[in-house]
């Protein structure tokens, strides 16, 4: 990291104190202002931490204006189309794209470890029968640090590998008996000979009573989806990992937190809330209803799906999930005739043309697609988060490794300005 200097001055009384900016390989930079309430004793007031980089990092970098996602580097236009998801895994937990032996040595210790122990089937079955899926994948991925023990020292880089790999290989395997617990069905085990989503779609829809073969037009979206949602920088929910670990929490606490995060309707609960959203508005006749009520800022009616925080562009991940999107549905049997799909169908085309979506930038994100494939495929909206959280676990353990592996990580404690009452006395309860 490069260093120049900013001056920060105080108008109120004179006072100016130097910063070092610090720069990056890519994308602005951020001054360090660490030392300001030392210096100056005030704060930096900043709701969201929208323009504060909490921490370094080489892991993925995104440009909002550009519409431009990169992973160590990559393209996701490159990876989505030319990748596998555990490939991507390990280049975002390693760094760098893997050769064929590193690939297949860990695409097997991946699929080795997917088994759960199966006194994690006792803490399943104490969930209630229509326990939202995330409650229990939160529940029991912050649960498996009392079953493996052996990852728990999070100084020993040794051990911090096996433990991102843990999670990696049994999340899926959660989420799929999450499901399975959901609709009353038995567990399915992982099968060594599928690959990584073939195995996780196995265990979602296989039964004990018929042989299932996953389809490869699923296996293959769901391949696009995963490495889609694997990481997207310092979002809410890997923030709250980062956060988490930088305690000294194990690395199953942290992750769990992070399910938690990512459960809220405003991340990766999105997905969800745009079928919500389409079977609100309920038939193609009713949208340009709804388009005008969408317009109406003083209308409450959102459209779930469109537009980004981030990115000021076209979400580079919805470029590429929309073919992928369209594919489905004109080769899953019966999903293209969904009266739910053609509505969504017209939505993407007004959000591409109208003149008010287009000069706002409010174009169909990832969560717009990415739920439509998901219903195309047969997975309840109650599982859309979970899929998101499948995925993500791969973006939150290399993140937690990183910062682990940083000597300059210390507990986050952010500030505040405090606007209470003042100072008082306390009153006897006969004097109040």
């Amino acid at each position: 990291m490069a260093s120049n200097m900013i001056t920060i001055t105080n108008n109120a009384d004179g006072s100016s104190h130097e910063y070092p900016l610090k720069t990056g390989t890519l994308g602005p930079g951020a001054v360090d202002i660490s030392a300001l309430y030392r210096d100056a004793g005030i704060f930096t007031y900043d709701p969201g931490f929208m323009a504060t980089a909490s921490c370094h990092s080489a892991i993925t970098y995104i440009d909002g204006e550009q519409g431009v996602l990169l992973y160590r580097g990559y393209p996701i236009e490159q990876l989505a189309t030319r990748a596998s998801f555990l490939e991507v895994a390990y280049l975002l937990l390693y760094g760098e794209l893997p050769q064929e032996r590193q690939l297949l040595h860990f695409e097997r210790d991946i699929i080795e470890h997917m088994m759960i122990n199966e006194n994690l089937k006792n803490f399943l079955n104490g969930f209630h029968y229509d326990a939202h899926p995330m409650a229990i994948l939160c529940g029991v991925v912050g649960s498996l640090s009392a079953f493996y023990h052996e990852a728990m020292d999070v100084n020993d880089p040794d051990y911090r590998d096996i433990s991102a790999r843990q999670l990696i290989a049994k999340v899926p395997t959660i989420a799929a008996a999450a499901y399975k617990h959901s609709v009353g069905e038995p567990i399915m085990y992982p099968r060594d000979e599928l690959r990584y989503c073939a195995n996780f779609l196995h265990m979602m829809f296989a039964t004990p009573r018929a042989d299932f073969k996953p389809d490869l037009i699923a296996e293959k979206a769901l391949n696009l989806l995963f490495i889609l949602h694997a990481d997207h920088e310092q979002n809410a929910s890997t923030s709250t990992v980062r956060l988490a670990g930088s305690s000294g929490a194990n690395p199953f606490a942290c992750v769990a937190a992070g399910i938690a995060s990512l459960w809220g309707p405003a991340h990766g609960g999105a997905n969800e809330a745009v079928l919500d959203m389409l079977l609100e508005i309920g038939d193609v006749a009713n949208v340009p209803k709804f388009i005008a009520k969408a317009k109406d800022k003083d209308d409450p009616f959102r459209l779930m799906g469109f537009g980004h925080r981030v990115y000021k562009n076209y979400d580079p991940r919805a470029k590429i999930i929309r073919e992928v999107c369209h594919q489905v549905l004109e080769e899953v049997s019966g999903a293209g005739d969904d009266p739910l799909f053609e509505l969504a169908m017209k939505l993407e085309e007004i959000a591409l043309n109208d003149e008010y979506f287009v000069e706002r930038k409010l174009y169909p994100n990832v969560d717009f697609y990415s739920g439509i494939i998901y219903s195309a495929l047969g997975v309840p909206r109650n599982m859309f988060t979970v899929m998101f959280a499948v995925a993500r676990t791969v973006g939150w353990v290399t993140h937690w490794t990183e910062m682990m592996s940083d000597p300059a990580n210390r507990i986050g404690r952010p500030r505040q300005v405090y606007n209470g009452p003042e100072r008082r006395d306390y009153l006897p309860i006969s004097k109040r």
